[in-house]
């Protein structure tokens, strides 16, 4: 599960809450992401939802993934949109 845009290895990759959020919503859109967090359960962290694995202190970026991998989201998209780098 390496690579990433320009060679960046995901494993590399810190996750932040406000980015988990802004991949949701740019994955599934506004309304929709709020739903699946909310109501799909996650297998692999104990059916919990994604709202209820991070309440609970689970890490933004394993919550992420796994949302990622039961929805089939190709890897390639995993990092989320490129964002413009504020000066």
């Amino acid at each position: 599960m390496g690579g990433g845009p320009a060679g960046i290895s995901w494993e590399n990759i810190y996750v932040r809450l406000s980015d988990f959020w802004r991949n949701m919503e740019h994955e599934f859109g506004p309304r929709y992401s709020r739903v699946l967090a909310g109501s799909l359960a996650l297998t692999e962290l104990g059916s919990l939802n994604a709202s209820q694995a991070l309440e609970r202190g689970i890490d933004p970026k394993t919550v992420w993934e796994a949302v990622c991998r039961i929805q089939e989201v190709p890897t390639d998209r995993w990092l989320g949109p490129d964002i413009e780098i504020k000066e």
